[in-house]
């Protein structure tokens, strides 16, 4: 009788023991540009690892005799005004751009995730508090922030890089080497970017978060005997993962291109590293010449964030339970 009346769908997916995963993987699949976009993700991804490490030039290799050359079969991407092959550059920067886009989303996800599921839950007191601390912290400008923190906190010689010299130090014996300096500035750019993306984050959890706390599943586990803090990491945080992760998906790009424009601006990576906003600004000064060195990084940077936004997009439908057209 319920089978008959709850829908044709849904109980036959339950009883061929498919699960809420699965049936968003199924959906997602269904989305061809989604998953067009994964796919060049990935062919991306792996040629920013395989690239810099079978190539035949290293990154930091120099040929002023050589200088700037177009594209050739000997440099695909041609080389820029230091002779230094650009394709390796490119993908090398890649490994940079990528890794800054994820570390520094997982640092927005872990304090974002935290703070908006504590204050959604417990509520009242707890809640107005910590909420209005984020409104507070909205007041300021997420780029302005990122810029005033890399400005006083990523000098050289300050508190926070004598404190890298020393955990480093536990690893090498170089660690006052001042070529380290563009490595720490990296890690600083992380923290920044992750430590000032976490506001909507929070905001969005907390929504999840209070729309879960009322459902009987919730009085169901405190009937017999589960503490707030199981309740909340067992049953309510797996129950929103779906916007959550939509949005941490969606953050990785916004947090490329951040990234990109302080490289562009000279507060991002440094010489002799690179990323994909640090290419694009060497470029940039040289594009009515040479207009191959901007080219290239540029156009790496822009397929990439186009390709998370179509993926943000397809997983945004994939785990909205509410979509089931099959």
């Amino acid at each position: 009788m319920s089978a008959a009346t709850s829908g044709e769908s849904e109980p036959i997916e339950d009883a061929g023991g498919s699960t809420f995963a699965a049936d968003a993987w199924r959906r997602l699949r269904k989305n061809r540009a989604a998953v067009a976009s994964l796919a060049v993700l990935g062919a991306l991804l792996l040629g920013c690892i395989l690239v810099p490490a079978l190539g035949s030039y290293g990154y930091a290799d120099t040929d002023l005799a050589l200088g700037p050359t177009p594209p050739s079969w000997a440099h695909w991407m041609g080389t820029d005004l230091f002779g230094r092959d650009l394709m390796v550059r490119v993908f090398f920067g890649g490994r940079v751009s990528f890794a800054v886009g994820v570390v520094s989303t997982a640092v927005s996800f872990v304090i974002g995730v935290t703070w908006g599921s504590v204050a959604g839950f417990f509520g009242r007191r707890i809640d107005a508090v910590m909420m209005r601390i984020v409104d507070a912290l909205y007041t300021f400008p997420f780029l302005i922030f990122v810029i005033l923190l890399s400005v006083f906190f990523a000098n050289q010689g300050g508190l926070l890089h004598r404190a890298f010299v020393r955990v480093l130090g536990l690893f090498t014996a170089r660690a006052h080497d001042p070529s380290y300096f563009p490595v720490f500035q990296i890690v600083f750019v992380f923290a920044a970017l992750g430590a000032a993306s976490w506001l909507t984050m929070a905001r969005i959890v907390r929504g999840q978060v209070i729309a879960l706390r009322a459902q009987p599943f919730v009085e169901a586990a405190r009937s017999i005997g589960a503490t707030e803090a199981s309740i909340l990491v067992r049953h309510v945080l797996p129950n929103a993962l779906g916007p959550i992760i939509v949005y941490a998906t969606l953050t990785v790009p916004e947090v490329m291109l951040t990234e990109a424009f302080l490289s562009f601006l000279g507060l991002g990576t440094q010489e002799p590293l690179a990323s994909w906003g640090l290419l694009a600004a060497s470029g940039a000064e040289t594009m009515d010449v040479y207009p191959w060195v901007l080219v290239f990084p540029a156009l790496m940077l822009a397929v990439t964030l186009f390709c998370f936004n179509h993926l943000g997009d397809g997983l945004r439908d994939a785990l909205d339970p509410r979509i089931r057209k099959d």
